[in-house]
């Protein structure tokens, strides 16, 4: 059973690291902010789950698992945020969308509550 867990421990790692490595082509290949701000925040979200969980997975304890549950779930929150907090300083900021990207929803009479 260690050996198996040590596989799918380094399997995931190693996954957690490809999902890095594609959010960094991203950040070369994607059009405007807002896109690279989903895809760092998606990879920072994943990529850290994958990586630490898969590092606990390959020498588990009880306090590995503890240190695991807080570290996914603050990682979790404080991507999500700081991924709307980029994007949104982003849109303030005066930064153009890519071609073909519908921002009706951010006409100041379009959005709900405020027209």
């Amino acid at each position: 059973m260690t050996a198996f867990l040590d596989v799918l421990g380094q399997a995931m790692a190693v996954l957690g690291g490809l999902v890095f490595v594609a959010a960094g082509v991203g950040l070369l290949r994607l059009r405007d902010p807002y896109m690279r701000t989903s895809a760092v925040a998606t990879a920072a979200g994943v990529g850290v789950v994958l990586v630490v969980g898969g590092s606990v997975l390959t020498s588990p304890t009880v306090s590995d698992l503890a240190k695991l549950f807080i570290a996914v779930v603050l990682q979790l929150a404080t991507s999500a945020v700081g991924g709307m907090t980029l994007a949104r300083a982003a849109v303030l900021s005066g930064h153009a969308f890519a071609d073909g990207t519908d921002t009706a929803a951010l006409e100041p009479g379009e959005r709900p509550g405020h027209g």
